[in-house]
């Protein structure tokens, strides 16, 4: 039945979201929702002050009129979850929690079946309110899986690990130096961070042997020859946020010849990150 009124609609409604959908559980007649990748679950991680296993007890239908900023295709609906896991996050939680979220519709206007479903909620608190929580995106719950827990406890122990590698911003310098033989040679790249904090790649260039790479996010020479694994936070922090394409005010050495081997690295060490794929965007 429709949910007329209720104080948590009104604190989520027209909040700006950054993320797009978490798929759900399946049911005939919904279209098959994408598997979440590795960085689709490190965003909603990074972003969200509470992460929480949960299983939906109640699920009831919100008017549409009352939950603007809908995806084609999905309703908005009230949802009370019964509190089994804190994998994240200081927030006192009780036995129970509230939220919205949008689930995908089928022919019929019917969501999937979640009642006794399990779930994580990738949410924050909303003050004042113990017990509701406020999705860091409409769609910011997953169906649970225990597969899926080792690899959501795994990003999360990478994110509040003391050297966890800083949030990139952007490419502030590329700088070649040649070697004393031919074809011998090193690129550093200086890497922006939210924090400020020092973060840089090192391309390598020896005689006969194909470039080399690796990363410091420190003052500490990078491990060149070992660049980071894929679905690593390391990748993550690189393959889904450097430029495809250097932008404007960007140093670069200056001479055709070194300018020419500074971009090409760069252009090497993205090809070798591969491609940031997100299902949920």
């Amino acid at each position: 039945m429709p949910l007329k009124s209720n104080p948590l609609m009104a604190a989520l409604i027209g909040t700006t979201f950054t993320f797009h959908a978490l798929p759900v559980h399946a049911q005939a007649g919904v279209p098959s929702a994408p598997q979440a990748t590795y960085a689709d679950i490190a965003d909603l991680s990074d972003s969200a002050g509470l992460v929480i296993v949960a299983q939906v007890m109640k699920v009831m239908r919100v008017e549409d009129q009352r939950a603007p900023g809908r995806r084609p295709g999905h309703g908005r609906f009230y949802v009370e979850a019964r509190t089994k896991a804190l994998l994240t996050g200081n927030a006192p939680l009780g036995e129970s929690v509230k939220y919205l979220v949008d689930l995908p519709l089928d022919a019929r206007g019917k969501p999937p079946k979640l009642k006794k479903q399990a779930v994580f909620l990738f949410a924050r608190a909303v003050p004042g309110r113990p017990g509701e929580l406020q999705l860091v995106t409409p769609v910011a719950q997953e169906p649970w899986s225990a597969s899926g827990e080792a690899r959501l406890r795994g990003i999360l122990k990478s994110l509040v690990s003391p050297d966890a590698p800083a949030r990139v911003t952007g490419v502030r310098e590329l700088l070649y130096v040649p070697g004393n033989l031919a074809g011998q040679g090193e690129t550093q790249i200086f890497l922006t961070t939210r924090d400020g904090s020092a973060a840089s790649i090192t391309v390598r260039h020896d005689p006969g042997q194909p470039a080399a790479w690796g990363v410091s996010f420190s003052e500490l020479v990078a491990d060149v020859g070992n660049p980071p694994q894929h679905d690593t936070l390391e990748w993550y922090r690189l393959a889904c946020f450097l430029p495809n394409t250097l932008p404007p005010g960007v140093n670069v050495s200056e001479g055709y010849a070194a300018r020419m081997q500074a971009e090409a690295d760069y252009r090497v060490v993205l090809g070798e990150l591969g491609v940031c794929e997100r299902n949920l965007s």
